[in-house]
């Protein structure tokens, strides 16, 4: 009789003919997240075990739940396909639990196994009651006792840990998120993790302008985004440059968004060095004036790469709630100055007209600009040994 994690896959089980390389992706993100750990792991086209030093199995289960792939993973226990040994391992269980209250809820997979669910439910529900003072509620119960039946034998679990569902991180390539230490570009990241696609970032910081302080604000972000796939590199972008030519050679009411053409350029061709798919960003249709409809078409045409925009439709409320969730709102609120605030206008344009844009930025050679800009990257790898404590 063993104690083993049992993991349920989540939306990766819609998959058909390429089902095995999700479940292959999931297996090897898996092995990456437990390194450190001894452990066997198992798994089929249903779902996975693994098997590890009892001493570690709730910290490994906890560490689990935010892989993207697995829709639950239950702490189990093991046996024979035999109604006694079943009987014997429920009691055992129950005996270290206070409870008034229980439902049996029995899945037979194993057709050979001669007692039928439903059957079998009053069969464990009655040796419950004889054993123990307590009452059945179907409806609300303390405890539910669930028993699943299958080939390989009888798994015994009480509660299920829920899992982050989504595709295994790396299905779907590799995108660069422009992570601007706000509040949106963290939660467009996480949720581009959960669609599977690989996550590297890039900060756009303009000194003296910009602060030491935003920056480690920025790999604080990344070191929790981090939690959820394990190859988060921040790529630092020196902006000031660019700003600065910007500041002294277009109309004010014009900074946004030819910044916002020149940061998109500098990801565009930074992305394909990177051999990336796709641009991320946190971009909300009319947050702000870089965001309407009309600035985004703008601001999009200099690039012809894909850009993923996952909270485009979301209210502030839902991504606040999104951000909590994952940890990284009180990050993102502190109050540090970053490229899209330094120099703000009084009056943005709302409705940019592209010929105006194109017209402007020939004042200033930007071009050249951006090519020493992306030879100056620097690339910030060592998330997990920085200490942000004093941010907090």
């Amino acid at each position: 009789m063993e104690r083993l994690i049992l993991i349920k896959y989540g939306e990766l089980t819609t998959k058909k003919e390429n089902r095995k390389m999700f479940i292959k992706m999931l297996a090897d993100n898996i092995r990456s997240l437990l390194k450190e750990y001894e452990f066997k792991m198992e798994y089929d086209r249903v779902r996975m075990y693994i098997t590890c030093d009892n001493k570690y199995i709730d910290e490994i289960a906890k560490k689990l739940s935010k892989i993207f792939g697995i829709h639950s993973i239950v702490i189990c226990y093991k046996v024979d396909n035999n109604t006694d040994n079943i009987k014997n391992k429920v009691k055992e269980i129950l005996s270290n639990i206070a409870f008034k209250t229980f439902k049996v809820e029995t899945k037979r997979a194993d057709k050979r196994f001669e007692i039928p669910s439903m059957e079998f439910n009053n069969v464990i529900g009655g040796f419950v009651l004889r054993n123990f003072d307590c009452k059945v509620d179907v409806h609300n119960p303390d405890i539910r006792i669930h028993i699943e039946i299958r080939p390989e034998g009888t798994f015994i679990y009480l509660n299920e840990i829920a899992g982050s569902g989504g595709y295994p991180v790396g299905i779907q390539g590799k995108g660069l998120l422009m992570l601007s230490g706000g509040i949106d570009s963290p939660v467009a990241g996480y949720l581009a993790l959960k669609r599977g696609v690989n996550v590297e970032c890039l900060y756009f910081e303009a000194p003296p302008h910009t602060s030491l302080e935003a920056k480690n604000k920025v790999i604080k972000l990344a070191s929790i985004i981090n939690e959820y796939s394990g190859n988060v590199k921040v790529h630092v972008v020196p902006f000031t440059k660019i700003q600065e030519a910007i500041y002294e050679n277009c109309p004010s009411n014009y900074n946004i968004t030819i910044m916002r053409r020149m940061m998109y350029r500098i990801a565009d061709k930074y992305a394909r060095k990177l051999k990336c798919n796709a641009i991320i960003n946190g971009e909300s249709v009319g947050q702000v004036a870089s965001q309407t409809l009309t600035s985004m078409f703008v601001i999009n045409s200099v690039t012809n790469m894909p850009i993923i925009r996952p909270v485009a439709c979301m209210d502030k409320l839902e991504i606040i709630d999104i951000a909590n969730k994952i940890g990284t709102y009180e990050t993102s609120i502190l109050p540090f100055e970053d490229c899209c605030t330094i120099f703000l206008p009084k009056h943005p344009v709302i409705n940019p007209d592209i010929n105006k844009c194109l017209l402007y930025e020939k004042n200033f050679d930007y071009e050249s600009l951006i090519e020493e800009t992306i030879n100056e990257i620097e690339v910030v790898t060592n998330l997990k040994g920085e200490d942000f404590s004093d941010l907090l």
